[in-house]
């Protein structure tokens, strides 16, 4: 039991280390032009569309992981 609930958080902080390094190195440089006042609104939205998107794969995946270990659990 204990060694699930380790494999779980250890994937836990993985995800989120990687996350946070794709978000640093591919979204942080990103840039897209518009017309001269909106184009900071227009970058910084599609930066949080984008990492929302991330954030939202990252947790479905987690829960996911979540739930083949406690089923694996309680089947035991």
């Amino acid at each position: 039991m204990s060694l699930s609930l380790f494999s779980f958080i250890f994937a836990m902080w993985v995800l989120i280390i990687i996350g946070g390094g794709l978000m640093v190195v591919f979204i942080g440089p990103l840039s897209f032009s518009g017309d001269g006042d909106l184009d900071p609104l227009i970058n910084s939205g599609a930066k949080v569309l984008i990492a929302m998107v991330l954030i939202f794969i990252w947790v479905i995946a987690l829960l996911k992981i979540k739930n083949w270990i406690f089923r694996k659990i309680t089947q035991s």
